[in-house]
């Protein structure tokens, strides 16, 4: 939720909102670690795709072998 300015009416905080967009961000930041995706080398599109979907896979085994996710 972007900051208001001070002579603009506060807004109601949506936690369920916030929730899924600190998801939203973690994903992304964990995808950053994989310096292909990150770079994106990939020309097409699906190509690029696929490279998204192996990083996540990735980290889901990761995070089935290492619960913590510290590895």
């Amino acid at each position: 939720m972007i900051p208001t300015r001070s002579n603009q009416p506060r807004l109601k905080l949506d936690r369920k909102k916030c929730r899924g967009r600190n998801i939203v961000e973690c994903c992304i930041g964990w995808l950053k670690c994989c310096r292909r995706v990150a770079t994106r080398y990939e020309k097409l599109a699906s190509h690029y795709l696929g490279l998204v979907k192996l990083a996540i896979i990735q980290r889901c085994l990761r995070l089935l072998v290492h619960p913590s996710g510290r590895a």
